[in-house]
């Protein structure tokens, strides 16, 4: 039965199936822990035809992070259309899908995994935060982004994938809270960059112009104006 599938298979779709079936064991275990007699038995051949179609596991592992890589820059994607707040909770549902879909696999992703210290790994991922960076600036329509601007993008960026990671460490705190939130820390990120910067002052100003109160935004502004009275409260000498 094996010899059959393998006449059937051509080159290319038995290199796809094996990627696949190593993304699939990937999302379960880290790559680390599996082994090539695991992927080959899952995908219904012996252990030497693996190795025709990959020299060894560090090529079928990065062959998987291409796809995996591929796959998580697409999450990003978001017509540009509507409030900014709302597409960017809906990119975080996406983004959420993948990790929590690909718990190890997204580790072993951002992490190294088995291709640690590989330069094609680490240009993998660079990829997905690079794509993940154009796409917010798509986003808020700025083609040549300030210096400010871009600090704040790649650190929203940033700050996404570390949380992913340490919510993946136990999922302590309810999903949907940390999409929103990711979604507060950007308006932040920009809040902050804006009392240094005039014209982040303009980048953020025009965000807010086009939010509704019962959007992200307008929730964050909700919650900070509801914790003023407590503010006030504090002793001057305090906030010194």
């Amino acid at each position: 039965m094996t010899t059959g599938v393998r006449r059937r298979m051509g080159v290319e779709q038995r290199r796809q199936q094996l990627i696949g079936v190593a993304l699939e064991l990937f999302s379960h275990r880290s790559p680390d822990e599996v082994s090539i007699d695991e992927i080959a038995a899952a995908a219904g051949i012996s252990r030497p035809l693996v190795y025709h179609y990959f020299p060894g596991k560090q090529s079928l592992y990065e062959a998987a992070l291409r796809r995996a890589a591929d796959e998580l820059a697409g999450r990003f994607l978001e017509p540009p259309e509507g409030p900014l707040g709302a597409r960017l909770l809906r990119v975080m549902g996406r983004f959420f899908d993948f990790v929590d879909d690909h718990g190890p696999g997204f580790s072993a992703l951002m992490r190294g995994g088995p291709a640690v210290g590989s330069s094609r790994a680490n240009a993998l991922i660079d990829e997905v935060r690079q794509a993940a960076y154009e796409q917010i600036l798509a986003h808020l329509r700025i083609e040549t982004p300030s210096a400010r601007l871009q600090l704040v993008v790649r650190s929203w960026v940033s700050l996404a994938e570390s949380t992913a990671l340490i919510w993946l460490d136990g999922r302590r705190i309810p999903r949907g809270e940390l999409e929103l939130q990711l979604v507060h820390d950007f308006a932040a990120l920009c809040a902050v960059s804006a009392a240094y910067d005039e014209e982040m002052a303009g980048v953020l100003l025009r965000i807010l112009a086009d939010e509704p109160a019962e959007g992200p935004f307008g929730d964050l502004v909700g919650r900070l104006m509801s914790l003023a009275p407590a503010v006030a409260a504090v002793p001057a000498q305090r906030l010194r």
